[in-house]
């Protein structure tokens, strides 16, 4: 979900080389740190938990390292906070360049109401089902890449132990729930995610069922974020482009269709039986 300019999404191509630069020159700064320190690659791995081969990954901008281990190596190679001024940098740089707006927006959400159509919605998503969503692309994606966006999207779900809790209400149609991505089990895991989610206060899961006569989710899926001082945004993505937006009157129609959508589908009680019924069908 993206952070560019309302109503477009950036050119593609540019904005990933932006991260990667970002990413490189972490690396070499990272390295130069090391190598002023008199440490080898193996030493600062073991200090930071990693392998001597993970470090070469890091400094060599082919992996992104979290936020704990660039805290961690800012300490053990005495940076002086030089190395943790990347850290918001490095965050966005995780996110394809269409999704960083989005991501920063939950980070900041009181309010998500999300509407998918193709997939479960990447909050709700597995580890497991993640990385065959990631799998799946094409052209594809190389095994690090997919690695550091599947990390990123396990770390997005904080939100649902964030204080204040937010509120999260995830609608999906049917189908999201019966296409086996990944095979059986990758999708009995997923349901059984649904299930454990489900069951928070603070969310809402509610099905689409495919026999529905009327649906006002038509154009397809969105999400609807509403933050802390009161602004609402609309996003919307599709291949591999994103739209992000911040004119208030197309964020208000977005959530009164979402409450029209919420109305047509299963209530979340039901919803939770129509998921335990699938999943007592694998």
């Amino acid at each position: 979900m993206t952070e560019e300019q309302p109503g477009a999404a950036p050119e593609p191509a540019a904005a990933d080389r932006s991260g990667q630069g970002v990413v490189a020159a972490f690396g070499q700064s990272l390295k130069t740190l090391r190598v002023r320190a008199k440490m080898e690659r193996e030493e600062l791995g073991r200090r930071l938990g990693y392998s001597a081969s993970t470090i070469a990954s890091f400094e060599q901008g082919r992996r992104i390292p979290p936020p704990r281990a660039i805290d961690s190596s800012d300490e053990v190679l005495d940076a002086g906070g030089l190395l943790k001024l990347w850290k918001e940098q490095m965050e966005k740089a995780q996110y394809p360049a269409f999704f960083q707006g989005m991501a920063q927006l939950e980070k900041r959400a009181i309010e998500l109401l999300a509407y998918d159509t193709l997939v479960v919605n990447g909050l709700l998503q597995t580890e497991e089902y993640g990385r065959t969503m990631m799998g799946n692309r094409r052209p594809p994606l190389d095994a690090e890449t997919i690695e550091q966006r599947v990390t990123a999207r396990m770390a997005r779900q904080d939100i649902f132990d964030r204080r204040p809790e937010p509120l999260l209400s995830f609608l999906m149609c049917e189908s999201v729930l019966r296409r086996q991505f990944g095979g059986r089990a990758v999708l009995r895991g997923q349901l059984e995610q649904l299930l454990l989610v489900g069951q928070r206060r603070n969310v809402e899961l509610q099905v689409m069922p495919l026999d529905c006569a009327e649906n006002a989710g038509v154009d397809g899926p969105f999400t609807v974020i509403t933050t802390e001082d009161g602004k609402r945004f609309v996003y919307a993505e599709a291949q591999g482009a994103s739209v992000l937006e911040t004119d208030p009157k197309p964020a208000v129609l977005a959530a009164a269709r979402y409450g029209i959508i919420r109305s047509q589908a299963l209530t979340p009680r039901e919803s939770m039986e129509f998921i335990e019924k699938l999943l007592g069908e694998l």
